[in-house]
């Protein structure tokens, strides 16, 4: 379907199903089709493919000028983009929110959606007549359920309000996502399928995620059938906001898309395509609550595991997606673009074309000088700053992002969070030396960062002040779902067997639990290192050479000159410029090798 990326190839941008988990009437009642979501795209771990759909907001244009095709209201079909990329430009902001109101209520007319169609040969005609497009789902669809009017059209199905007739689900209103097999061309299509129902179905229990109940198949079509969400999306609350959300409302919206996401996070399910239009609410109520639909482009990762396909919708995608080397943290980079258009009204990233969106994504800086900004708080600039980070290893989690000062609620239950066990696991199996420049580094840290650290300690239920393995063990296998078991997050303890043996207090707890990553994001973290750095020089500096140096670093030879400035002459040890590049680690790369 797609094609690698290259410097020569043409890069095959293909399409999503219909992006309605539950029903929007607000969508047929403004005369707006619903979007392409993606039930049917192609998101498999190691496939050339790419989907992408742009955001219903534009930028505004000189009169008489067409909009681009990236700037379509609604959702913008797939296209073919070259790369690389074409020159930088700056980023832009929201078109007039009024316009966009009196297009999404049909009052401004628009440019036609539609798909491109992909060139089909005779071989691969042959194929798709080949595959098997048989699920295994019941096939009593219609004995079950009557279909009602539809709520919503993608490029691959529809979703139509239906209504069961028997069983459990008699007399309910319900949203059926109805996915046609005529459009499974490829076998990647239908297990793009097959996966979203698997992840809907594995999830279960957040009061923030959309209920699944049946799958069912005929002949024709695919079959999903979901809680019915009446409520309309987040966009249109946006929009009829006049574009943005007041500080405190906007803090109950992004609570509420953490809360979600982190419990994905901790089964293994990564998104990979949040944005305001998959966000539902209940019911039209103002307080209603909101609901993450659209599994379509979510995967299952297992831990440290990279995904390398490039999906999502454009304004929201991260700059490692772009990169071909992700895993959770780029959902948090989505949520940062949602919160910014939250607090101001406008994209952070913004391009004429897709392919300048992602340029913009790559190297341009959110604007933060701009009004609203300077009356915005700064804790909420704070927020939005360390997720919008273009490195994915100094970005909050999800759980973190939840205990920040700008959101922090001592009422509020804080969840688990599966990046602390990848720490500590990385913790457990580290050298001595790397262990004793942890420890120093946990006693420089904040008071925010301990409040975060003291809640994940008391998730794991310790005994007498101590926590063994046996303490991680109980506190996943308490949060289990199938789809942590699908994803192998399980897996993670076996890694961490050196805990077997042994306790770990709150404060050695705190060593393997932080990230020097992150903390180098803070701004006292020249103060943080310095203390830091004092305490690990008293307590756990020791002369080493060179070569062992790179031996607990795992480099190579070629990196010894530059590890002769980290030891100083006068005593063998690490230098303070030693200590910070030890604790964050580097990469030599030979001098022929360049980034693609």
């Amino acid at each position: 379907m797609g094609h690698c990326c290259s410097k020569q190839a043409s890069v095959s941008v293909v399409n999503n199903t219909d992006h309605l988990a539950a029903g929007d009437q607000s969508s047929t009642s403004h005369g707006l089709p619903a979007g392409p979501g993606a039930g049917g795209s192609h998101s498999g771990k190691n496939t050339p493919a790419y989907s992408f759909t742009a955001s219903p907001f534009q930028s505004p244009l000189p009169a008489g000028v067409a909009p681009s095709p990236a700037r379509t209201p609604g959702r913008t079909p797939g296209r073919k983009f070259r790369w690389p990329l074409p020159p930088p430009s700056p980023a832009k902001p929201i078109m007039p929110i009024m316009a966009a109101l009196l297009r999404r209520q049909g009052k401004a007319p628009r440019p036609k959606d539609g798909p491109i169609p992909e060139e089909q040969n005779g071989e691969e005609g042959e194929r798709e007549r080949a595959l098997d497009k048989s699920f295994g789902y019941a096939k009593n669809f219609g004995a079950k359920f009557e279909v009602g009017k539809e709520v919503g059209r993608g490029h691959f199905g529809h979703t139509c309000w239906a209504k069961g007739k028997k069983g459990e689900l008699k007399g309910q209103p319900v949203a059926v996502k109805i996915i046609s097999k005529a459009k499974m061309t490829t076998a990647i299509s239908i297990e793009d399928v097959r996966r979203e129902v698997k992840i809907l179905k594995a999830l279960s229990g957040h009061k923030n995620l959309v209920k699944f109940y049946d799958a069912f198949e005929d002949a024709n079509n695919v079959y999903i059938v979901m809680e019915l969400c009446e409520g309309g999306e987040l966009l249109d609350r946006i929009l009829s906001r006049g574009g943005r959300y007041k500080e405190e409302d906007a803090k109950n919206i992004v609570v509420q898309i953490l809360s979600v996401v982190a419990f994905c996070h901790l089964q293994g399910v990564v998104h990979r395509d949040l944005k305001p239009e998959n966000f539902l609410f209940t019911t039209r109520d103002e307080d209603a609550p909101m609901k993450v639909i659209d599994f379509g482009l979510s995967d299952f990762t297992q831990p440290d595991q990279r995904l390398n396909d490039i999906v999502g919708s454009a304004y929201y995608v991260a700059p490692e997606v772009l990169h071909r080397s992700y895993s959770m943290e780029a959902d948090l980079w989505s949520i940062g673009v949602i919160t910014y258009i939250l607090l101001c009204g406008s994209r952070p990233f913004w391009a004429r074309t897709e392919s300048g969106i992602f340029r913009s994504v790559l190297r341009a800086d959110p604007n933060f000088d701009d009004s609203p900004w300077p009356e915005v708080s700064p804790e909420a600039k704070d927020f939005v700053k360390r997720l919008l980070n273009k490195d994915h290893r100094k970005r909050m989690t999800a759980v973190q992002a939840l205990t920040h000062p700008w959101l922090r609620d001592e009422s509020r239950p804080v969840p688990l969070d599966i990046s602390m066990y990848k720490l500590v696991k990385s913790y457990v199996r580290a050298t001595p030396l790397k262990r004793a420049a942890q420890k120093a580094l946990s006693k420089a840290i904040t008071e925010d960062g301990l409040i975060y650290l003291q809640a994940q300690f008391r998730l794991l239920d310790p005994k007498h002040g101590y926590v063994t393995l046996e303490n991680f063990k109980t506190a996943l296998t308490r949060n289990a779902t199938d789809a942590m078991r699908e994803s192998r997050v399980p897996d993670i303890l076996k890694l961490m067997e050196p805990l077997a043996y042994k306790k770990m207090d709150f404060e050695e707890f705190c060593a393997a639990a932080i990230s020097p990553h992150q903390l180098e994001t803070l701004e006292g973290w020249e103060n943080i290192a310095n203390t830091a750095f004092e305490y690990f020089d008293r307590e756990g500096n020791r002369a080493i050479s060179v070569e062992e140096l790179a031996q607990e670093m795992n480099l190579g030879p070629t990196a010894y000159p530059l590890l002769n400035d980290w030891i100083r002459s006068s005593d063998g040890k690490l230098s303070f410029l030693g200590y910070t590049k030890f604790l964050h680690g580097v990469t030599i790369r030979s001098s022929n090798s360049r980034h693609r």
